[in-house]
């Protein structure tokens, strides 16, 4: 096992004016402190796509989270034990969160089976059968050595009918209480589910209070519903959770997203979204996305976003940026990775100096008016086109 000994905190280091409201706080890890709120880049195979871990640390990242589900298939949770776990593996040293993989288990749909003892499923890799229960995903996560833990939950989509809903939340209950039989030393956070039902993220959070954790995360949205009917839900689960505690809401990290979330009183973050978009040719930035293989990039010799000190906006023109995307060069996939994980890190930054300093409000309002979503930029550059 190689969860090093030490202490698991979370401090409050202002004092936010409700229970759904902007707040900033710190987590105390063996491993160091993470000031919240805080964007968690994500390494699914113990790697942030196209960056070293020392690149993805000068983002400004204290913390980036793995994927147990696909490391227990591949390279298999006990090698990388030998190995002397995952931070060592990867050579990280900083604090790192783990996501039992309940979300990719139950998105496999065709190629599973749900049991009260687990889940019966085929390996999207190479067909291969396995049983992912409670108590496994524990073990895979206690061998990797993470220092913040996710349980095995039931995972459905926001919009899932009330009694499959109510099913999902009893039997997430039931199963976290075996994660936490099965690994009591870590910082095994509960997850939050329910759907957009009100009544049952507010069942889910009491009950989960009931079982004391170290921490909440709120799984199950930004997974196909309304942005207004996710936005409730938060603030109706936000509402129920305990000020003293961190509170994770899984899977998202648009800017947008990012602002509306700590808004709410959410501290943590986490989303494919800016690497995935890096790799694809698309930039943050306070004013939306940049596609930066649009020939109206070709000629412009300035940074992607005037201020910023990533790799990208600190040496090279939106030019060059547009050069490397349109020859397919490989540096192009690297520097915008790393301009989208520094412009979400300075953005969480900028987020935590205005809520310490009383104008969060007046943050927020400005940050909204200037900044144009992705299906507005999209529907301006059709516009565009003769």
């Amino acid at each position: 096992m190689r969860q090093p000994p030490g202490e698991f905190r979370f401090d409050l280091t202002t004092t936010p004016a409700g229970p759904v409201a902007p707040r900033t706080g710190r987590i105390v890890t063996p491993r160091g402190n993470i000031e919240t709120p805080v964007f968690m880049p994500v390494g699914t195979l113990a790697t942030v796509k196209t960056l070293l871990p020392a690149e993805v640390a000068a983002t400004g990242a204290p913390i980036i989270l793995v994927n147990a589900y696909h490391l227990y298939l591949r390279p298999g949770h006990r090698l990388i034990e030998r190995l002397g776990g995952v931070h060592r593996f990867m050579q990280w040293n900083g604090p790192i969160l783990s996501d039992s993989g309940g979300f990719q288990v139950f998105s496999l749909a065709g190629l599973r089976k749900i049991t009260e003892e687990g889940v019966q499923f085929r390996s999207h890799i190479d067909g291969s059968e396995h049983h992912y229960t409670p108590e496994l995903a524990m073990e895979v996560q206690q061998a990797l050595g993470v220092d913040i833990a996710m349980p095995l939950d039931h995972v459905l989509p926001g919009e899932a009918p009330h009694d499959a809903a109510r099913d999902a939340v009893e039997r997430t209950l039931r199963w976290y209480r075996r994660c936490q039989a099965a690994a009591p030393n870590m910082a095994l956070f509960a997850i939050i589910q329910g759907g957009t039902h009100p009544e049952l993220r507010r069942y889910h959070a009491r009950e989960a209070i009931q079982l004391n954790p170290p921490g909440y995360a709120i799984g199950g949205l930004s997974v196909g519903e309304p942005k207004a009917a996710m936005w409730a839900t938060l603030e109706i689960t936000a509402a129920e959770l305990p000020a003293e505690k961190p509170r994770y809401l899984m899977g998202v990290g648009s800017p947008e997203d990012l602002i509306e979330g700590i808004a709410r009183g959410i501290d943590m973050f986490d989303c494919v979204l800016p690497t995935r978009l890096g790799r694809n040719g698309a930039l943050l930035t306070d004013q939306g996305r940049i596609n930066l293989r649009n020939a109206t990039n070709r000629e412009r010799d300035e940074p992607a976003e005037p201020g910023c000190d990533c790799l990208a906006c600190s040496q090279f023109s939106l030019a060059y940026l547009h050069h490397l995307f349109r020859n397919d060069e490989l540096l192009g996939y690297r520097l915008a990775t790393h301009h989208n994980l520094r412009y979400l890190a300075r953005l969480t930054a900028r987020a935590r100096a205005a809520i310490a300093e009383g104008r969060f409000d007046a943050f927020r309002r400005n940050f909204l008016e200037h900044y144009r979503p992705a299906d507005e930029t999209a529907r301006l550059a059709q516009r565009r086109k003769p």
